[in-house]
């Protein structure tokens, strides 16, 4: 069982969705031939990348790394995200990012050394 829950977030599945549709009218407009297809396909694709950062920066997106099993539902937003999230490419374009290194107190956290990884250990 992995510690990891990246991208399962109402941010990330909203993005994919938009990105998708982008997509499929970029492969239609290939297939059709249609310079104006293929570049509102691609402006879509562009909105899904504003629409998903929107959402991360609004707390609906979660910091990478590993989180407490509390946390790891889709509807749980992140409360921490107005100061922004250590090492997140995208709280440092919005001016939040906090620097690498300092450490974050996450309220009943348990140190991942502390997690037996299978049942085995």
């Amino acid at each position: 069982m992995s510690l990891y829950d990246e991208g399962h977030t109402i941010a990330g599945w909203t993005g994919f969705g938009i990105a998708a549709v982008g997509s499929g009218v970029v492969g239609l407009g290939v297939c059709a031939a249609s310079l104006p297809l293929v570049v509102g396909g691609l402006a879509v694709v562009a909105v899904s990348v504003l629409v998903t950062w929107v959402l991360h920066l609004s707390g609906w997106g979660k910091p990478p790394g590993v989180r407490p099993r509390d946390q790891w539902g889709m509807r749980i937003r992140d409360a921490r995200a107005r100061e922004g999230h250590t090492g997140c490419v995208s709280c440092r374009l919005a001016g939040r990012g906090r620097r690498m290194g300092v450490p974050v107190p996450v309220p009943g956290a348990v140190p991942a050394e502390s997690i037996p990884l299978s049942p085995v250990e």
